[in-house]
């Protein structure tokens, strides 16, 4: 973990209330898709965590939805304002060779899995992915998942692609995989772990610190309670108790 002073590159709404924000300075510290940063927003007393969507050492790309005060101030700041965070928080997604993966998102939880694709990429793999949300509307940067996945599309409402959830659409389909990687809304994520156990899920939790110290993002697991700001976000899909 470092703390480290980043300048806002691009701040731009790419879907319904969904933003795309870089931010600019060292990076470094960030080492794998899946992890989290946690931003200090001025005026506001708890830091906010989000996931990763894409990084380098000097850039970090995050994909935030608007659900409150903080990131609706958030998608006013300006290019070159900078924020104090903390990056390289979470343990990530573990790049696996020789297998056939299957990436599982619903919602804004295909942030963390762009980066991990973008990875995949440079294996020479294209992977799967099954993104799900309730409609068309909801769905955000279609066009570059094309480039980087063999994209299927469901929506509840069945405005484009599978009419359904995600999880309904595996069972139906014949996709073939060996492992998988999924972010979502936590009854997807139950879903997919009690129909695939051959996986890991990458939860969210409010968390008052971020880095382990407050033991307010603990979860249960089978092999006792763990927190999802340290021993996650990411965890084996067999593992958690949902």
């Amino acid at each position: 973990m470092k703390n480290v002073i980043l300048a806002i590159e691009r701040n731009v709404k790419v879907g319904k209330d969904v933003f795309l924000m870089r931010l600019s300075g060292d990076c470094s510290d960030i080492k794998n898709s899946g992890e989290f940063i946690n931003i200090s927003l001025p005026g506001y007393y708890l830091r906010r965590p989000i996931s990763v969507c894409d990084f380098s050492n000097n850039h970090v790309d995050i994909l935030y939805k608007v659900l409150g005060h903080g990131t609706k101030d958030m998608s006013s700041y300006q290019v070159g304002q900078k924020l104090d965070v903390l990056v390289g928080l979470g343990n990530g997604f573990k790049l696996k060779k020789d297998i056939k993966p299957l990436l599982v998102a619903g919602g804004i939880g295909i942030a963390p899995l762009i980066s991990l694709a973008k990875k995949y990429n440079e294996m020479g793999i294209k992977p799967v992915l099954v993104y799900g949300a309730q409609s068309k509307a909801d769905l955000v940067l279609i066009d570059e998942l094309e480039k980087i996945t063999d994209l299927r599309l469901c929506t509840d409402d069945g405005s484009i692609g599978y009419k359904g959830n995600t999880v309904s659409y595996l069972r139906e389909s014949n996709i073939e995989f060996d492992y998988y990687y999924s972010c979502g809304p936590q009854i997807m994520l139950k879903y997919l772990a009690l129909a695939y156990p051959n996986g890991c899920v990458s939860l969210e939790a409010r968390m008052g610190c971020g880095f382990g110290a407050c033991m307010g993002c603990s979860i249960n697991t089978k092999n006792g309670p763990k927190r999802v700001c340290k021993e996650g976000p990411v965890f084996e899909a067999s593992e958690v108790e949902l």
